[in-house]
């Protein structure tokens, strides 16, 4: 029983103890600081970052911990840190890549440059950001690749999810068209799919361009990235039905031969 309250036994289960409490009320406390005072982040970037600092300092209050534990045991830490500070300038030296990759994958994940759903364009690569970690990210193309890039790598990022876009659509007609009948067609065709969608803005601009064998009219409608193909595609087959119902032709292109 005396060996039980030795200093050897009870300490340790003391500290130990403690750095488990510790890590319980350090993870509610960033927690709720997140949720009241940052609460215009999304949630899954702050479910990234406090996963993530609550990581850090769990590992802070472990290595704390053990470092208490040997000192009990009469172990000399100072000269153990001073190793692992010699050991961890090695490991730096050698692992530098890897260590870029972690401090990019971090600088990416605060700023809210993308993530998981998203759809980007990084490098030259378009499709949809997967989950990743903080050392690569994984992109999903509509054709199905995926391709992983290192953190460090990643010079260009285009993404098209953060705001709405616009979604752009030449309309070609013949010369020989009724120009105000096509305007009109087409104005109604957009206030129909604004409705049909529930769009904030689906328009026709007019004429854009008179080309060599076509007139072009512009329409513009505001749309996620995600839903615009699927929305291109539906406005080109009501163009179509409408243009057929309406005798408008969308002309084939035409050369003029002049004969000497």
């Amino acid at each position: 029983m005396e060996k039980l309250l030795e200093k050897e036994i009870l300490a340790p289960i003391i500290i130990i103890l403690v750095c488990f409490l510790l890590c319980v009320l350090s993870k509610k406390i960033v927690y709720k600081i997140f949720k009241i005072k940052i609460s215009h982040v999304n949630d899954r970037k702050k479910n990234t970052i406090v996963n993530l600092i609550n990581n850090m300092i769990r590992f802070i209050i472990i290595l704390i911990g053990i470092l208490m534990i040997l000192e009990i045991y009469s172990i000399d830490t100072k000269s153990l840190v001073a190793s692992f500070g010699v050991i961890g300038i090695v490991a730096g030296l050698a692992l530098q890549d890897l260590l870029k990759d972690f401090i990019v994958g971090i600088t990416i994940i605060f700023e809210g440059q993308y993530s998981i759903g998203d759809c980007v364009s990084i490098n030259g690569f378009k499709g949809e950001v997967m989950p990743s970690n903080l050392r690569t990210t994984k992109i999903k193309a509509y054709t199905g690749e995926i391709k992983f890039i290192s953190n460090r790598n990643i010079s260009e990022i285009i993404n098209y999810s953060i705001d709405k876009s616009n979604l752009i659509i030449d309309v070609d007609v013949d010369y020989e068209s009724d120009i105000k009948k096509v305007k009109d067609v087409l104005d109604n065709l957009c206030k129909s799919i604004k409705e049909k969608y529930k769009l904030k803005e689906v328009s026709c601009l007019g004429i854009q361009e008179l080309a060599s064998s076509s007139i072009k009219f512009r329409i513009v409608a505001q749309t996620s990235y995600s839903n615009s193909f699927s929305l291109e595609r539906e406005i080109k087959e009501e163009i179509v039905v409408e243009f057929n119902k309406n005798k408008i032709t969308i002309p084939f292109d035409q050369v003029v031969v002049h004969n000497g």
